[in-house]
């Protein structure tokens, strides 16, 4: 049989998932990595252990499947965006620990230059904020930061690229340096209008150009690796949360998907045509197929399932992400307790990169069932931020549907009350692995394994629709009490 073998290179852990010919998942190898948080705000990586994790991952589910390289007609790779990697051009060694997307630190030299007059020049090339979220800000600050880095740079010793850009640099061992184009369209360093890196970005930011990854589709030749036992041709890559917009078969303008992971990320292709925002979100690269770019708008929510993830972890009121919706189902009607899951900054259509979270409305009956509630409600809450704000930008109508997918949209509780706050119905699919199944697809449908854009659209299946129970007064009394609390935290 032929075999394509995904790599989902996310937040907290890598995973391999091998599909078969009929997009079928027959294994899956998964292994947590470290977090490193150096200073408050400041979250790394280790770019070493994320890629021994890829290594092991990748040949244990090739093992475990009894599937050797020869079966494999190409590999995907999907990828968590913006985390930065600065790495020797000889010997592959990053400088420095790779910086994620989540850290801040960077968040005085955005506010510099955004004092200075560039953000306006900066989004209109972009489509992107200047806000430490990309990686842009991260390279200037490692080259002027990491000694002897900028030296380096400019004498053409150093890389940078985005997660998938170093992991197609060590799966070829350095013979290719190359990203896809949303990755490209993440970095604020790429003119997202003509598809080439900005070189007024760039002096502006003081990054030597030839420090970039060459940019290709989504669907490439992405160079070929031999580390699996036999040559394996890479030909997918895609930024995660355009991966999962791909793998949702969101191809027609007005088509939305919402990914709930560690953050929440909504994206409305638009079609071929960008969109520029009047709501503070994001016009991005949806993906970039046979040359032609298909634009998106995007709303980035840096809290989501990490919200859930706080309350097993650091409050230890749960034992499992799922206990929450369960423990949110006995929370007292009356009581409205609101969490504003603003650990890292709020993302859009705030931009708060200094806001923290903050809890409202308790009463001395609140417990572990209304803070449940509440953090699952803030998930919705935060959507519906984003949907008011597409809707302003594009004109959409209140009959959208979403299709979402992510680890928390597994659970039902939280999906109901999402289309209960939405006033919209909420569609989850079979296949809920559409992050790893998008890239998939663009590796597969290069390699002639799997249909085009039409037939992947086709094999897309519901597996439950969400609509919504809530009233309207109640909905809106709930989400007026939402931007009060954002208000309050904001002015903390």
């Amino acid at each position: 049989m032929t075999y394509i073998l995904a790599i989902d290179q996310g937040t907290t852990s890598s995973r391999a998932i091998l599909f078969d010919a009929q997009m079928q998942r027959v294994g899956t190898s998964q292994r947590e990595f470290t977090q490193h948080f150096p200073q408050e705000g400041w979250v790394e990586h280790d770019a070493e252990e994320i890629w021994d994790s890829v290594l092991t991952v990748c040949r244990e589910v090739m093992a475990d499947a009894g599937v050797t390289a020869q079966q494999i007609a190409g590999i995907g790779i999907t990828n968590q965006r913006e985390t930065t990697v600065v790495w020797d051009r000889t010997t592959g060694e990053p400088i420095h620990n790779a910086i994620v997307w989540q850290d801040r630190r960077t968040a005085e030299i955005c506010e510099r230059f955004r004092q200075a007059g560039c953000e306006d020049d900066v989004t209109a090339q972009t489509g992107l904020l200047l806000d430490p979220y990309f990686s842009g800000t991260k390279v200037k600050w490692l080259l002027d930061t990491v000694p002897g880095a900028r030296d380096r740079a400019t004498a053409g010793e150093l890389l940078f690229g985005t997660i998938d850009s170093f992991l197609i640099w060590r799966l070829t061992e350095g013979r290719v340096h190359a990203t896809d184009a949303t990755n490209a369209a993440r970095t604020l360093l790429f003119d997202i209008h003509k598809g080439v890196w900005s070189e007024e970005i760039c002096d502006l930011l003081d990054v030597p150009m030839a420090m970039l990854p060459e940019v290709k589709d989504c669907a490439a030749d992405f160079g070929t690796t031999t580390l699996f036992g036999g040559e394996v041709p890479i030909l997918g890559v895609a930024g995660d949360q355009q991966a999962a917009t791909i793998g949702q078969a969101c191809f027609q303008p007005g088509m939305m998907k919402s990914t709930y992971g560690t953050g929440c990320f909504a994206l409305l292709n638009t079609g071929t045509e960008p969109v520029e925002s009047k709501n503070r979100l994001l016009t991005t690269i949806a993906y970039q197929l046979d040359g032609q770019r298909t634009y998106a708008l995007e709303g980035s929510i840096f809290i989501a399932g990490a919200a859930v993830q706080w309350l097993r972890d650091a409050l230890q009121i749960i034992e499992t992400a799922p206990q929450s919706g369960e423990l949110a189902a006995q929370a007292d009607p009356n009581q409205h307790v609101v969490l504003v899951p603003a650990f890292t900054g709020l993302g859009a259509p705030y931009w708060q990169p200094d806001c923290r979270g903050a809890i409202f409305g308790l009463t001395r009956n609140s417990g572990r069932a209304e803070l449940a509630r509440a953090t699952l409600e803030s998930i919705a809450f935060q959507t519906r931020d984003l949907w008011h704000a597409m809707q302003g930008d594009w004109g959409a109508d209140t009959d959208v549907t979403l299709r979402v997918d992510g680890g928390a949209s597994a659970s039902d509780w939280a999906m109901q009350g999402l289309s209960d706050f939405l006033g919209a119905p909420v569609d989850r699919p079979v296949m809920q692995e559409t992050t790893a199944l998008g890239a998939a697809w663009l590796a597969g449908m290069r390699a002639g394994v799997y249909p085009d854009q039409e037939g992947f659209a086709q094999t897309w299946a519901l597996d439950r629709k969400f609509e919504p129970e809530l009233s309207a007064e109640d909905r809106d009394a709930a989400y007026d009490r939402w931007k009060r609390a954002v208000s309050a935290a904001m002015a903390f």
